[in-house]
């Protein structure tokens, strides 16, 4: 259903460009190198490759493509209701921006925050910036994301609802232009395969491997 090459969340901006590029070019055609500029990046932006996701109900994969900002413990989450580690992914306006579950599961959590735009690298974003949250769970572990806009990045966009059952890997959303998504797991069931400064690639990096419980 989302599979296309370019997510259709971009369609109204990238078909805008393009009028905007046609109806310019035959005033000046120089002068329509500008918005042909922007309509490619906005293309690039907008860009969902393909990519064959290795599932496994024994690891976590990351929901985002980007590089790791930081590696947090949590006393206690809301939802997962245990101590939590949450790892936070960095997406540059060069970075592809849909979002993919971590996890096969059931949405059984979602909570929207508004907030303000500050930069999503700054370590105090992720609890003042606008958020989306979903809460995943497929009967032996439980994990959150959390969509975080930027000073760029100010439209979270989230394709499911409570009940859905997603896949792992599946597309479930992006957020435009610029931005952070968290992942927050359980911390004593989770062996983090990644640190501080690593690149990750959304349904391809696994982020770690899930533990038997004792």
């Amino acid at each position: 259903m989302r599979n296309f090459v370019i997510s259709p969340d971009g369609f109204p901006y990238i078909l805008l460009l393009l009028a905007i590029t046609i109806i310019t070019g035959f005033i000046n055609i120089y002068a329509a190198i500008i918005p042909f500029i922007f309509l490619i990046f906005v293309t690039f932006f907008f860009r969902n490759p393909p990519r064959k996701i290795k599932k496994d109900d024994k690891i976590i994969l990351s929901p985002a493509d980007g590089k790791i900002l930081s590696i947090t413990e949590i006393d206690e989450d809301e939802y997962l209701k245990c101590k939590a580690v949450k790892v936070s992914i960095f997406l540059s306006i060069f970075n592809v921006h849909v979002n993919r579950t971590p996890i096969a599961g059931k949405v059984e959590y979602i909570k929207y925050r508004p907030g303000k735009f500050l930069p999503a690298f700054k370590s105090h974003a992720s609890e003042i910036n606008e958020r989306n949250t979903i809460g995943l769970n497929n009967g032996d572990i439980k994990v959150l994301v959390h969509q975080i806009t930027g000073f760029i990045a100010r439209r979270i966009v989230s394709w499911v609802k409570i009940g859905d059952v997603l896949q792992q890997g599946q597309l479930y959303g992006l957020i435009k232009f610029g931005s952070c998504t968290e992942i927050v797991i359980p911390a004593d069931r989770v062996e983090l395969k990644v640190k501080e400064g690593d690149a990750v690639k959304g349904g391809l990096t696994i982020i770690g491997v899930i533990r038997d419980e004792n």
